[in-house]
């Protein structure tokens, strides 16, 4: 059985896997990173977001092998050792950005990648663009907004949001 070899929030694995396993699967059934959803399987939703090379990707939609040599970041993999969480997660937690919690963890990977191309700043409506292919079914969005709104002067300090 073939191998890929990659480093998950900062650890190096070496798994074995067939050729059809994808990214989200390896994460979550070989490696037990279950912070990383699947919601559709078709990539439409977003609850599979993580971040490969710094950018985010839908983990559904990419093979395992397709990640060899990468640098993954699950949402597991974004709070301090110390438990100090990133900014964005503590930006959702501060803004009530979340109800049952399914979607978040791909809303924050995707805020996140979002935010760092972005740093001048973006308006309400650019934030609520950005975040087209994630799908929330329970908050309406509106805080989820303010959360990313809010991170984003935290990530980028001198980024002033355009009015």
């Amino acid at each position: 059985m073939p191998q890929v070899s990659l480093t998950v929030n900062g650890t190096p694995h070496t798994v074995e896997v067939e050729g059809r396993t994808l990214l989200v699967e390896l994460l979550r059934e070989k490696l037990s990173l279950t912070g990383t959803h699947v919601g559709c399987d078709t990539s439409q939703c977003g609850a599979c977001v993580v971040h490969i090379d710094g950018y985010s990707v839908k983990s559904c939609t990419m093979l395992a092998m397709q990640a060899e040599g990468a640098m993954v970041t699950t949402i597991e993999g974004l709070a301090a050792a110390d438990g100090t969480l990133h900014p964005m997660q503590e930006m959702f937690r501060e803004h009530h950005a979340l109800q049952c919690g399914f979607c978040t963890p791909g809303m924050v990977m995707s805020a996140i990648d979002l935010v760092n191309m972005h740093p001048q700043g973006m308006t309400e409506d650019e934030i609520r663009h950005g975040l087209e292919g994630n799908l929330c079914r329970c908050t309406g969005y509106h805080n989820i907004v303010k959360a990313i709104d809010a991170a984003q002067k935290l990530m980028h300090p001198m980024a002033q949001a355009a009015e």
